[in-house]
């Protein structure tokens, strides 16, 4: 992972009023009247209390990103989901948009200290940080080697903090290409534990992950018929 620094700050703090209106709007007024019907499988899953914690979801659509923070948004766990995303997602309307509503952008080839710097900061507050492993949107579940950044992080952060809580989410739709009426399910697998002295190396926790984030989202794909 080559580094270089960046004179700019890319610390964007939430705007409450935006933040608001957009919980309201997305989750109140779209996902409830687009999707015929929404299910969050937890299996008697808790947010580990206190926790450094990364959620790694499966990405299947541009939807993710809401389903994700109607799951484990402000609403439920007091906590605002920060995103990590393309810098091609941060650019122009969009980009002006997300910058205030807690996401943030990562060069995956060339990721910046400021970046890393502030991702594991995130981590270390016990903020929700939001990776997306596969790195891109992959809709039809074809299998990827998972991006190196999100074990990187974890491990960085772990001198920062005890135990980094990486929380492995499978999320589907009934429809690969989500449409007025279609369904989804969200599903949460069972935490990973990162610490010091985890003796995985990079490859083998992939496959450990992707592992669980496709367990977890079989369950979802079984509850949305497909």
């Amino acid at each position: 992972m080559n580094l270089k620094k960046n004179p700019f700050d890319i610390r964007y703090k939430i705007n409450p009023v935006l933040g608001f209106i957009a919980m309201f709007v997305t989750q109140d007024i779209v996902l409830r009247f687009f999707f015929s019907k929404k299910k969050i499988i937890n299996k008697g899953f808790k947010i580990p209390i206190n926790s450094s914690i990364i959620l790694a979801p499966t990405h299947r659509s541009r939807w993710d990103g809401l389903v994700l923070t109607m799951a484990m948004g402000r609403r439920v766990s007091k906590k605002d989901c920060k995103f990590m995303v393309t810098k091609s997602e941060m650019k122009g309307i969009q980009g002006w948009f997300l910058k205030r509503l807690g996401c943030f952008s990562i060069n995956q080839l060339s990721p910046t200290l400021s970046t890393l710097r502030y991702a594991i900061d995130l981590i270390e507050k016990g903020e929700q940080l939001v990776v997306f492993p596969e790195g891109k949107i992959n809709r039809y579940g074809r299998k990827l080697v998972l991006k190196e950044g999100l074990f990187r992080l974890a491990r960085l952060a772990t001198k920062k903090t005890k135990t980094v809580s990486i929380i492995p989410i499978g999320i589907a739709y009934s429809n690969p290409s989500p449409r007025f009426g279609s369904q989804f399910c969200l599903s949460f697998g069972q935490p990973i534990f990162m610490n010091s002295d985890l003796e995985f190396n990079i490859k083998e926790f992939n496959e450990f992950l992707y592992e669980k984030m496709i367990n977890a989202e079989r369950i979802a794909l079984k509850n949305v018929d497909r």
